[in-house]
C-alpha cells in the first residue's frame, strides 16, 4: 500500500486558500490542479510499504507525535519544484515552527519499522520528505502538477503575497493513496501531538 505521514488543513485555512487560487485555474488549464480534498501538509511519503512492515507504523508514529508539542502553522507565499521555469509541481508553502524537527522525527519513526520514505521520483518533489540522500525538507501544500516541465514564473508571482489566517496542528495522520484519475486518501491512524504542561 502507498503510504504518507501529513498534518490536516482545517476548513477556514482551505477556504481562503481556495478562494486564493480558484480564479487562476481557468488561465492555467495545462496544469493538473489539487482540490481542497487533497489538500495536506506531508510530513514523510513512505511509498509503497507492505502490510506486514506497515502493522509496526502506528506505534512508532504515536511515540514520534508524543514527543513533540502542537505547532502553529500559518499557509504563505508560493513556489515550485524544481525550478519556476520549468516547474512540475506548484505550492503555497508553510510558515513553521519546529515543523522540521516534527518531520524528521516522523521519518525516523519510519525507518524504525523498516518503511524509510522513499527519496526520488514526482512523489517526493510533491511530498517534502525529510533529508534522504542530502535533499533538505520543504514544508508545503501542493496546489497543482504538470507531467512536462512548465514555466509558472507569473503565476508564481500572482501567488507571491499569499498569507492564510494561522492554525494549531495538534495531531499527526498515517494516510493511504490509492491512485486512480485522482488520488483517493483513505486515513489510517492519527496520533495526538504532546499536550502543553499545565500551569504550575
Amino acid at each position: 500500500m502507498r503510504l504518507f505521514v501529513a498534518l490536516a488543513v482545517p476548513g477556514q485555512v482551505a477556504d481562503e486558500l481556495e478562494a486564493a487560487v480558484a480564479p487562476l485555474r481557468s488561465s492555467w488549464p495545462g496544469l493538473r490542479w489539487t482540490g481542497r480534498d487533497a489538500w495536506h501538509l506531508t510530513l514523510a511519503f513512505l511509498g509503497e510499504v507492505e502490510e506486514a512492515i506497515a502493522a509496526g507504523l502506528p506505534a512508532e508514529l504515536a511515540g514520534a507525535a508524543a514527543r513533540h508539542p502542537p505547532l502553529a502553522l500559518s499557509l504563505a507565499g508560493s513556489g515550485t519544484f524544481p525550478g519556476a521555469d520549468r516547474a512540475r509541481v506548484l505550492w503555497t508553502g508553510v510558515q513553521q515552527e519546529g515543523l522540521n524537527k516534527l518531520a524528521i522525527a516522523v521519518a525516523n519513526a519510519a525507518s524504525a519499522a523498516k518503511a524509510p520514505p522513499v527519496e526520488a521520483g514526482e512523489g517526493a518533489y510533491d511530498a517534502g520528505a525529510p533529508p534522504v540522500g542530502g535533499r533538505k525538507f520543504q514544508g508545503h501544500l501542493t496546489l497543482a502538477r504538470c507531467r512536462a516541465p512548465v514555466d509558472v514564473r507569473s503565476l508564481v508571482a500572482d501567488l507571491a503575497d499569499y498569507a492564510g489566517s494561522p492554525w494549531m496542528a495538534e495531531e499527526i495522520y498515517l494516510i493511504r493513496s490509492r491512485p486512480q484519475a485522482r488520488p483517493r486518501y483513505e486515513t489510517l491512524g492519527r496520533w495526538p501531538l504532546r499536550a502543553p504542561a499545565p500551569p504550575a
